[in-house]
């Protein structure tokens, strides 16, 4: 194009081919900047997503210690220490930004951020680090250090750590046989927008890494509870007290009944025990003078390769006569409300006892009732009962119980609550459910519509428990990859449909194809 003697008109056509290529690589260069505007707010948008998914574990921590505070309670104190960690780096980074866009008329205009000056002239002076280059990688090397410090050494922990050391280092990069400084590598020289959305991408870093930190807590809890050398063995008798001169009646079992397991060796009271079926040891000899009587003992079984040893320790009262009432819920020691609570009430030695609270009723058969507090507003219940001994005397008891609401539901997809991946023909189909993991109460829930988010997109309210046409269409339009919102989901009770419900917890969907 430029070789040998060339015409005027032929000169014009040269220099106008060189302009039209100019003005492309001008155009290539707006659009690059464009698409990093986009995929800052693409970030912003998931990050908001993973904030809620992490408020939402922080909230169900908090109600699990409140039930029970010691085994949960060291896993929310840690827990706790990461999301320290996690919002003061955040909050820092997001200072950051506000900081190079205070100068920024329109947020939007993707396309006048082509810049460095600004993130340059914050981080480096005469080619070197400025002291808020070296303040932000100080700050970097404080979450890293602090997260790998709170996960110590735990195994289940690992890879999460060996993660947060890579994705955080300020280690210099090498690059042509040369050792670049990371931040004048990662930052020295960029547009604005690009600087904008690795700082925002650091953000999401930050969360997901708080994410999987709290999942990994929560599925480590899960194996230690599984786990035998966890269990207990507890002492069941077929009565709370004994006559002198009878036999003590009962069995041992363990927390979490097994009926596949087999005992090796059982002692209880210095002696052998022979007498062992479905995972229970059956108990049967004298039951001793009056006074409190101790049963101390081992069991033994195998577990791999090692034998576990589960001690067996509790005590039993024997008593000349009744002088008092036993009342025991059977399934809690509170009573919830919008359920029928089934109670066992019975003074031993006494075969017919009046039993009398609010909400209570005989549900049939010896000892039997139900109790149902759904309209009342006090915070505790007290039963009141009274029965007549074979010699004329009357004996009365009374005992307090806690009234509580049903704990807040789960949204489920699937049947699979939280977080969940899968396939957008399997979401179209799929039922949107309402369930309460952990509840002492097998309770069916009902639900009558939900709202559906899919990001970019207006939120669709849809009534019924599947994803109607509308909600259909926007699915169609989200991307592999992406996550989808399914929240202000309606349920009720199928057996009590005027009890209002806590509100439920939301369900994110990740779209797999």
């Amino acid at each position: 194009m430029a070789s040998g003697k060339q015409s005027p008109r032929q000169k014009m056509i040269n220099l106008m081919y060189l302009v039209f290529i100019a003005m492309l690589a001008l155009n290539m260069s707006k659009e690059v900047l464009t698409a990093f505007g986009l995929m800052n707010e693409k970030l912003t948008e998931s990050n908001a997503t993973t904030t809620q998914r992490n408020l939402a574990f922080m909230a169900g921590l908090d109600e699990k210690v409140g039930e029970q505070p010691a085994k949960y309670a060291p896993l929310k104190e840690k827990a706790e220490k990461i999301d320290k960690l996690s919002s003061d780096f955040n909050a820092y980074l997001e200072s950051i930004k506000s900081e190079l866009l205070a100068d920024v008329s329109d947020k939007e205009e993707y396309e006048e951020m082509d810049k460095s000056n600004q993130l340059d002239e914050m981080f480096f002076q005469s080619g070197r680090v400025s002291p808020k280059g070296e303040e932000f990688l100080g700050k970097m090397a404080a979450y890293r250090d602090g997260v790998v410090t709170v996960l110590g050494d735990a195994p289940n922990f690992k890879s999460i750590s060996d993660k947060v050391k890579s994705e955080f280092a300020t280690e210099p990069v090498k690059r042509e046989g040369a050792n670049i400084e990371w931040l004048k590598y990662h930052y020295e020289g960029y547009p604005l927008v690009a600087s904008i959305t690795k700082l925002t991408q650091t953000q999401a870093d930050v969360k997901t890494t708080e994410s999987e930190i709290l999942s990994a807590m929560l599925s480590g809890q899960l194996q230690s509870e599984v786990s035998l050398t966890n269990y207990e063995a507890i002492v069941v008798p077929d009565k709370t007290a004994f006559f002198s001169g009878e036999n003590f009646k009962g069995k041992v079992v363990l927390g979490r009944v097994d009926k596949t397991l087999k005992f090796d060796n059982v002692v209880v009271n210095g002696k052998k025990v022979e007498s062992n079926e479905a995972g229970q040891v059956v108990l049967d000899f004298p039951a001793g003078n009056v006074g409190e009587q101790k049963i101390n003992g081992e069991i033994q079984f195998k577990e791999g390769d090692s034998i576990v040893k589960i001690p067996i320790a509790s005590s039993f009262a024997v008593i000349p006569k009744p002088n008092s009432a036993v009342i025991s819920a059977d399934k809690m020691n509170v009573v919830y409300r919008g359920v029928k609570n089934p109670m066992t009430i019975s003074i031993p030695g006494v075969g017919a006892v009046s039993a009398n609270a609010p909400g209570l009723s005989p549900a049939g058969g010896a000892g039997a009732y139900v109790m149902d507090v759904t309209t009342l507003q006090a915070r505790e219940v007290t039963i009141n009962v009274s029965g007549n001994l074979p010699g004329g005397e009357t004996v009365s008891d009374r005992k307090t119980f806690r009234v509580k609401d049903i704990p807040r539901p789960v949204g489920t997809v699937r049947g699979e609550d939280g977080a969940v991946k899968m396939q957008r023909n399997s979401l179209e189909v799929s039922d949107i459910g309402a369930a309460l993991p952990d509840f002492d109460f097998d309770l069916a829930l009902t639900v009558t519509g939900f709202s559906f988010k899919v990001s970019g997109q207006p939120t669709v309210k849809v009534n019924g428990r599947r994803l109607d046409a509308s909600a259909k269409a926007a699915l169609r339009r989200a991307g592999r990859g992406e996550t989808v919102q399914i929240y202000d989901i309606e349920a009720q009770l199928a057996t009590n449909s005027g009890y209002k419900l806590k509100k439920v917890s939301p369900v994110f969907v990740e779209l797999t194809n």
